[in-house]
């Protein structure tokens, strides 16, 4: 594929440009009627498959997890999340973005990553309506 070509799949295909690889095993966690379809449609598309989910009995390379304010405690969310991930996994964090329900401040997303053990990327739009940070192990 060309240059050219592989710019105009990152602008159509958001999924594209978070850095996700054919033949990934992406889980999904917190999975409601609030999540963008086009976004997780474009994963299964780079990925070659479905998202697996909470269910799943075996390790991924990527954690998907859509978390909002009323979620709960994101810092055990970001635990829990790790206990799913493969050595050199990734957690990509979806929040609602400014102004919309759920919206979770970018200070409590860097403490809650830091209290879990995970280092943050800076947050960029994944979506119209979602921001994901890019969340990897830190190393010690």
């Amino acid at each position: 594929m060309s240059a050219t070509a592989d710019h105009a799949e990152e602008r159509t295909n958001p999924a594209a440009r978070l850095g996700f690889e054919p033949g990934q095993v992406v889980q999904e966690i917190g999975y409601d009627d609030d999540v963008d379809m086009d976004l997780r449609e474009g994963i299964e598309s780079v990925i070659g498959q479905d998202l697996v989910d909470e269910d799943y009995d075996d390790v991924a390379d990527v954690v998907l997890l859509w978390f909002r304010d009323e979620d709960g405690d994101l810092t055990d969310a970001l635990v829990d999340a790790i206990g799913f991930l493969e050595d050199g996994g990734m957690i990509w964090l979806l929040t609602p973005k400014t102004g919309r329900d759920g919206y979770v401040e970018p200070s409590d997303v860097n403490d809650a990553a830091q209290t879990a053990g995970l280092s943050p990327a800076k947050s960029i739009s994944v979506a119209k309506d979602w921001s994901g940070t890019r969340l990897s192990a830190s190393r010690r």
